[in-house]
């Protein structure tokens, strides 16, 4: 897992072809804006989010957003324990983002 700065993940983001974006918000939340081909598995649904998670592909590099970071943080970490190895945290999270947004 890696914390980065919005620059730093955007520039990682666009430089990796095996990514994914994972927005582990609740749906209220996400409600109000997404980033671009993100996907939406809720941290809040405890097992049903470890669930939905290891059906994902391990060797792909996951790109993943909460409101403010520390959700995203915590999704980095259980996905590491599952044997994910390419985790990286948007620090600030959805709140600081400043990169396009659409809605679901």
């Amino acid at each position: 897992m890696a914390d980065l700065t919005q620059q730093e993940w955007k520039a990682k983001l666009e430089a990796d072809n095996n990514a994914l974006v994972l927005d582990v918000r609740t749906p209220e939340e996400v409600a109000q804006g997404i980033i671009p081909n993100a996907i939406h598995i809720d941290i809040f649904k405890g097992q049903g989010f470890i669930d939905e998670v290891q059906q994902l592909d391990k060797t792909k590099s996951y790109f993943i957003y909460c409101k403010a970071g520390a959700r995203s943080g915590q999704a980095c970490a259980v996905m590491n324990q599952l044997g994910f190895n390419k985790t990286y945290n948007l620090l600030g999270g959805f709140n600081e983002w400043q990169g396009e947004v659409s809605s679901l």
